[in-house]
């Protein structure tokens, strides 16, 4: 879907951040292996539904004071261990646009998929000074104990790539990131092709907890039944979004369900941890099982290049110019919708190789 963009474009997509949220995640990438590519072709983008994507808040109306990054302490959570690639260039990303905008302090914690340690994490910024929060929650129900303590010091928060059950503009701001169902959706639209409609497919599932699993499990389900049920879902065991649990998941359907012709994980490292115990298995990841995933790891692009992949939905966790873009707009005065919704692009046989650069 994606053609190589000229560096033109890459150092324009971080202006565009700054001025209307359509904003670009230009960091380096995350892996150690140094594939060739534009870079550039990284960014986020916001899609254009973010207009109507929920009600508005204001510095009024979540009653927050006006202030400038450069002058004040941020804080950024994140719920994850640094070992994902996604978690790697998430942090990167909010690290390197603190520095690039000459943020006065950047406060940063890591809650190791703990959710009682996010919700000290949070509270030990506030207590550090810090004046804006930019989180990744662990799960999407939890942090009510962590948003109090920043409704009472009237905090904003900006919540990134997961979905808080929460109310916007008064327990945080506004959520950034993608249309989950939507992955879903495209997941299960890219297997119907590669499957040609018919099988059986395996569903490597999320962590529980969280919008990511529901929303991208329900896309994908509802989206075979409409369209190809030809196509039958036999398992669905979650790999909780880990290599080496998707790897334990497909050893044990491998031998419980060994008719499966198809696997759906639900992210890039469960996929890759499938394709190991394929083969492990003598089987041929990519041919005898097809495979689908969503993310956009460096790693999962290259297994599409050598054959061993057959399709990878973006979720692009370049998140510092948009959360920077979005909290420099609210500081300013202007309404933020709920919801800021970023387009994903999608890798394929036809694109994989030229891409290879703008994945992480």
């Amino acid at each position: 879907m994606t053609t190589k963009r000229s560096r033109t474009l890459a150092a324009a997509c971080v202006f565009v951040a700054t001025a209307a949220l359509a904003t670009a995640g230009c960091s380096k990438s995350e892996t150690t292996d140094k594939a060739t590519g534009d870079t550039g072709a990284g960014a986020q983008t916001v899609a254009p539904t973010t207009a109507a994507a929920g009600a508005g808040c204001t510095l009024q109306s979540y009653g927050a004071t006006k202030l400038d990054l450069k002058n004040i302490v941020v804080g950024f959570s994140q719920s994850e261990k640094e070992a994902n690639p996604f978690r790697i260039a998430e942090t990167q990303s909010i690290k390197d646009e603190a520095a690039k905008l000459g943020v006065k302090k950047l406060l940063t914690t890591n809650a190791q998929s703990q959710l009682p340690k996010q919700i000290s994490d949070i509270q030990d910024m506030l207590s550090q000074g810090a004046q804006l929060l930019i989180v990744a929650p662990l799960n999407s129900d939890g942090l009510q104990p962590a948003l109090q303590a920043a409704a009472a010091k009237h905090v904003p928060v900006i919540t990134i790539d997961r979905k808080l059950n929460a109310t916007a503009c008064k327990d945080y701001v506004a959520f950034l990131g993608s249309n989950f169902v939507e992955q879903g959706k495209r997941a299960a639209d890219a297997m119907i092709k590669v499957t040609g409609g018919k099988g059986k497919v395996a569903i490597l599932l999320g962590a529980s907890g969280n919008n990511v699993t529901t929303d991208r499990t329900k896309g994908f389900v509802d989206q075979l039944k409409a369209k190809a049920p030809g196509l039958e879902i036999v398992a669905q065991q979650t790999g909780e979004f880990a290599r080496d649990k998707g790897q334990q998941v497909m050893e044990q359907l491998i031998q419980s369900k060994p008719d499966i012709t198809a696997v759906y994980a639900e992210n890039d490292e469960m996929g890759l941890g499938a394709v190991t115990a394929l083969k492990g298995a003598n089987k041929k990841p990519g041919k005898d099982i097809k495979i689908v995933s969503i993310d956009g790891t460096r790693n999962a692009v290259q297994a599409l290049v050598n054959g061993d992949y057959n399709a990878v939905i973006e979720s692009n966790p370049r998140f510092g110019p948009l959360a920077f873009a979005t909290a420099q707009k609210f500081f300013g005065g202007e309404s933020i919708p709920e919801n800021v919704i970023i387009s994903d692009r999608e890798y394929d046989d036809s694109n994989a190789k030229a891409s290879l650069g703008g994945a992480y």
